[in-house]
């Protein structure tokens, strides 16, 4: 036979001569070596052979024949192999070998492909079917990938505001009770915009829409990143601070967003205008903060900011001696 028809029907052989010599590899077992000159090399130095008899020389390999022998790479990556040895009229031999279980393997460590099997070779229905299993699993990834980001998406719709992006009631509670369960301490702020109602029967609602989206531009940009802004109502909004309950400084907030906010909006050639007011509660003012308390102590001190004459910010006062805010 032919070293091209060898080649064809046996693409994973090596043919030795007397000496044990390597005079010839198939194709496929050249790729497990790539770049390297294996004609030349003595067959038992490139190999490693695990029978229960020792294989040490040439005769004891041709005793071996006919039966199944098991194959392993001296060197790395360490491919174990299956084969058969016939033996040759000039004392040499063909060792004919396969990947056997190790198929999976070696699809993982060589650049192997259905050309390199012999197109009888049960190997090729393998490789189909692990190139199937493959194209199917990235489609499930795929397809997992798009179902995961579609339930950020609908999760993130679901907590956020549609007019002016920023949280809304559903988001606000779920920061809330997940400050509350860890203990940390945090700031409650609840403001509402005044005149806005005469903005909405001066300019019409398209404007009021319009003054929210200002409205939040300005709240997220004169709050932290890790601070939660949501709008909760009509023209309603709570602001968390998290490990910030000095007075001072959320004053100092308080009057950046009163002074901001009383800046005119231009809607469609019209000036609205409007300002707000702002009541604030802190954690450490309860020995156990409660969501529900808080919000209705932080809408206590926002009413008395907007008796007190509107654009303005009041703390909660709480009633209970020793409570102080920090």
């Amino acid at each position: 036979m032919s070293p091209e028809a060898m080649d064809v029907l046996f693409p994973m052989h090596v043919r030795l001569d007397a000496d044990g010599l390597i005079r010839r590899v198939g194709p496929t077992m050249q790729k497990l070596r790539p770049g390297r000159q294996l004609e030349g090399l003595r067959f038992l130095d490139l190999f490693e052979l695990n029978q229960r008899r020792s294989i040490s020389a040439m005769p004891d390999l041709l005793a071996q024949a006919g039966q199944k022998l098991r194959l392993r790479l001296r060197d790395e990556p360490r491919t174990a192999l299956k084969a058969v040895v016939v033996p040759l009229e000039d004392g040499g031999a063909i060792v004919n070998a396969a990947f056997g279980i190790a198929f999976g393997d070696a699809l993982q460590t060589y650049p192997l492909h259905s050309g390199d099997f012999a197109p009888t070779d049960l190997t090729i229905e393998l490789l189909y079917l692990a190139e199937a299993n493959a194209a199917v699993t990235q489609a499930y990834r795929k397809l997992g990938l798009r179902l995961q980001g579609a339930k950020m998406a609908a999760e993130e719709q679901a907590y956020t505001d549609t007019l002016t992006g920023l949280k809304n009631r559903r988001a606000m509670d779920h920061v809330l009770a997940r400050l509350i369960r860890s203990g940390q301490d945090f700031a409650l702020s609840h403001m509402d915009l005044d005149f806005f109602k005469q903005v909405n029967d001066t300019h019409g609602h398209a404007a009021g829409d319009a003054v929210l989206q200002q409205v939040a531009k300005v709240l997220v940009e004169e709050t932290r990143e890790a601070d939660t802004v949501a709008r909760v109502g009509g023209d309603e909004f709570v602001l968390i601070f998290p490990r910030l309950t000095r007075p001072a400084r959320i004053e100092e907030i308080a009057a950046r967003l009163i002074d901001r906010l009383e800046e005119p909006v231009m809607f469609e050639g019209q000036e609205c205008r409007i300002s707000c007011s702002l009541g604030t509660t802190l954690s450490s003012y309860y020995a156990a903060p409660q969501a529900e308390q808080m919000l209705a102590d932080a809408d206590a001190a926002l009413y008395g900011s907007k008796e007190s004459g509107r654009a303005r910010h009041s703390f909660f006062v709480p009633h209970a001696e020793g409570l102080t805010g920090r």
